[in-house]
């Protein structure tokens, strides 16, 4: 369904000017709370495959880029249920918005201190400010491929990624909220390889 252009109806100017300033907010932000820039090896990856070591979430991309992926995916279908009238631009600058705010929160000590306190990720200190960046970008990336997809496409990349991920890391989206809301010790014995 195509929807008109209004006077509330974002150009794409608009959505790149925006997309941006709130992505270097939230730069800005995790940079300002302590996070490196890059990672403190001194190197840019575009992939570090090692879940379990100290540069995890410092690269580019990572096992839990899958997961923002999902986070578009999913914040399409959300904002397409609840707000399926409003265009695409909008409600793309929302997922984002929203994606940021998550990056922030997850980069607060309450949330890396949860993470290392009820799962097997006791050497995670945070991300660096690019990885944030990247996972807001492939947010963005999984928004648009369900804006394109049908919705069965849609469902099969989420099953695809989840099952993927955890087979080749005993993690993904779903286990990991699970892990951060309600610790099941059977799960993190699994992932731990027991």
């Amino acid at each position: 369904m195509t929807v008109a252009p209004t006077s509330t109806t974002p150009t794409q100017a608009t959505v790149f000017v925006v997309s941006v300033m709130m992505l270097a907010t939230g730069a800005v932000i995790i940079y300002a709370m302590g996070h490196p820039a890059i990672c403190t090896c001194g190197t840019i990856k575009l992939w570090h495959g090692i879940t379990y070591s100290p540069e995890n979430s410092q690269h580019l991309s990572d096992w839990y880029t899958a997961s923002h992926l999902i986070h578009g995916l999913v914040f399409y279908a959300a904002l397409w249920l609840v707000a399926r009238r409003r265009p695409v631009g909008l409600r793309l600058l929302i997922a984002i918005f929203v994606e940021v705010g998550w990056e922030v929160f997850e980069n607060s000590p309450l949330i890396i201190n949860r993470y290392r306190t009820v799962t097997i990720s006791l050497d995670y200190f945070g991300d660096s400010v690019i990885n944030s960046v990247f996972d807001v970008l492939a947010m963005m990336v999984g928004f648009v491929l369900a804006w394109r997809l049908p919705v069965w496409g849609g469902v099969a990349t989420v099953v695809a990624l989840e099952v993927f991920v955890g087979f080749f890391i005993r993690d993904n989206l779903t286990l990991n909220a699970i892990m951060l809301i309600y610790p099941v010790e059977a799960i993190r014995l699994w992932q731990a390889g027991g």
